[in-house]
């Protein structure tokens, strides 16, 4: 698990372990044939859409309460594994290191959004003030 900043928590061995469970899973159902890049990559934002019409008409405060309602919970649950899984099909099929893809990532993101600049703002980091050294 994640906590904080600090991802040396997160253990690759644990996505791989899923990884390989997913695999014998497919595996053994003989699926790998449907599984071109191209189509996991749509049934990938499939998903991702499923998840998204869990909110579709709700507030924001609606929303917020879907983890303490028992069958939205569950179906928020479901849909976050299936978003996952098939990133971890898209991620094997291509050869990604996950957590190191993640983590090289928050590099960029830390260096385009540097706290000085970009804390407490929504702006995209080409819209951000410039730093007070830069003026």
């Amino acid at each position: 698990m994640i906590k904080g900043p600090d991802l040396q928590s997160l253990k690759m061995s644990d996505l791989t372990q899923l990884t390989a469970a997913l695999l014998e899973f497919r595996d053994a159902r003989d699926w790998r044939q449907f599984h071109s890049l191209r189509h996991l990559i749509t049934s990938l934002n499939l998903e991702a859409a499923e998840l998204l019409e869990l909110t579709q008409w709700q507030s924001d405060v609606e929303i917020e309460a879907l983890p303490a309602n028992p069958a939205t919970a569950d179906a928020l649950r479901d849909e976050c594994a299936d978003v996952l899984l098939y990133l971890l099909l898209i991620t094997e099929r291509t050869g990604i290191d996950l957590v190191a893809a993640a983590e090289a990532k928050l590099l960029k993101n830390a260096l385009k959004y540097p706290v000085d600049r970009a804390k407490g703002s929504r702006a995209k980091y080409n819209q951000l003030p410039a730093a007070a050294d830069d003026a």
